[in-house]
């Protein structure tokens, strides 16, 4: 019986075998069917279905982005269309309206536009810098046709159109973000543009800017340092009170930002967030960081309060404070500073609070109250040479310095350059002139030697007096 049964028990598995591979490559044959044709097939109606429904889904995502405490009200162009169901954006577009207050770049202004340097890229997004006809040079975004977004989204659906308009969204989400969400230290949107044949798509125009270099950050000056995470206070300090609620920014990263005239701007908010989590108990509100997990309390009302900015508290700090801000502070200011990594660090202070400690340190440190112990009386040990300036310039390096080759670096008066010039064993001579820094403090350049002296109302030389 056994050696009967086996025979047939075989044949069996070959048949269900050869019936599983015919139905498979008949799905795949349909499919490319679909695909080339157009044909209505099951399949192709299935993943159309489900394309739609994803189109949906990201349209609905963009609805808290145009709320207010009044309810519902227009946040200017918002491009959402569909080739697959205009009938589904009739909401937004009710919401939105087609002026362009505010920005002075649109489709005309692109025609003719010069692609002069690649910026990045991302999964769903890429950034080139462009110069415009009238000479300005501005950033533009655009979906990135060949990013993993895209790629996915072709793979599943096949559908060219459906998936240019899908993977849009966090372009037309960052849009939208933009018009709504605007600060001193949030990238200005200038314009966009949805146009197939001149762009290829939707386009977001932005003030142009430069990726982050945190290596670069490292080797400025503490006082430029500082500037940048004042900046990233001052912005959570915002988004914690936005007019969208508290936002949070959940892919952050240094990536997220560019430099603007030595200023750190947000310019990707496609992953920001502005509604906090729901919650029962207090280990709902879970904050978890590679080296640390936080827990907040959970809200009477059921909600995680203060999670979002707490979420990018921490990150500010592990990302940019720990770096850029304690290493070579000023002496007398390092007390405060050790406060500010300390709260931050344990996430003892709220954004409102750890701003106010920025504020402080600022405020002392544009003051000169922090030079207590410097002696007026070390500017009497150089003679001063107004209106004048050096050349044949014997420079040395010192670090942190504004420029490589030289020793150039900010003080609040002559008198703490005489200072640094006195500590310097081959300083001999400094030069105040009308340059500032963005804190109002003046830029005093050190020397060890030079050959004459010439003509410059906006200088004045300070030559350390020879002891006889």
């Amino acid at each position: 019986m056994s050696s009967a049964r086996n025979p047939l028990f075989t044949a069996s598995c070959l048949a269900l075998l050869i019936i599983s591979l015919t139905v498979v490559l008949r799905k795949w044959h349909g499919g490319l069917r679909q695909g080339a044709f157009g044909d209505a097939a099951p399949d192709g109606d299935l993943a159309r279905e489900k394309l739609l429904q994803q189109l949906k889904e990201r349209q609905q995502e963009l609805l808290p982005f145009y709320m207010t405490p009044h309810g519902l009200q227009p946040a200017g162009n918002s491009p959402v269309s569909s080739h697959m169901d205009t009938q589904r954006n009739e909401t937004l577009e009710g919401l939105a309206t087609s002026t362009t207050a505010g920005w002075d770049i649109g489709c005309s202004e692109l025609s003719g536009m010069a692609v002069v340097d690649f910026l990045g890229a991302g999964y769903t997004k890429t950034v080139l810098k462009v110069v415009l006809q009238q000479g300005s040079a501005v950033a533009l975004k655009s979906v990135n046709e060949q990013g993993t977004d895209m790629r996915s989204c072709l793979e599943d659906f096949r559908d060219p159109q459906g998936c240019q308009e899908l993977v849009s969204f966090k372009l037309q989400k960052e849009i939208i973000l933009l018009q709504r969400l605007q600060h001193p230290n949030i990238v200005k949107l200038r314009g966009q543009c949805q146009d197939s044949n001149l762009v290829g798509g939707i386009v977001a125009v932005l003030e142009q800017g430069t990726p982050v270099q945190m290596i670069q950050l490292l080797q400025s000056p503490w006082e430029e340092r500082f500037r940048v995470c004042l900046g990233l206070v001052r912005l959570l300090h915002y988004l914690s009170r936005s007019p969208l609620g508290s936002v949070a920014l959940l892919d952050f990263q240094p990536r997220q930002f560019v430099m603007v005239s030595g200023e750190l701007k947000l310019t990707d908010l496609d992953d920001a967030s502005v509604s906090e989590p729901s919650c029962r108990t207090d280990s709902d509100c879970l904050l978890q960081f590679p080296l640390r997990n936080f827990t907040l309390p959970c809200s009477a009302s059921g909600v995680c309060e203060g999670l979002n900015e707490m979420r990018n508290l921490y990150n500010a700090y592990r990302y940019f404070f720990i770096y850029l801000l304690p290493h070579q502070a000023p002496t007398t200011l390092k007390l405060l500073v050790d406060r500010i990594m300390n709260t931050t660090g344990e996430l003892k202070d709220s954004v409102n609070e750890t701003l106010e400690a920025f504020e402080e340190v600022l405020q002392v440190y544009k003051s000169g109250l922090h030079l207590q112990n410097v002696l007026p009386s070390i500017i009497k040990e150089y003679a001063v040479v107004k209106g004048m300036r050096t050349a044949g310039n014997m420079d040395y390096r010192c670090w942190p310095s504004y420029e490589q080759q030289a020793c150039v670096l900010s003080v609040h008066n002559a008198s703490e350059a005489a200072h640094i010039c006195s500590s310097h064993p081959q300083c001999t001579s400094f030069s105040l002139s009308d340059q500032k820094t963005w804190t109002g403090r003046l830029l005093a350049s050190f020397r060890s030697g030079f050959s004459q002296l010439l003509p410059d109302v906006s200088s004045t030389v300070y030559v350390k007096s020879t002891k006889a």
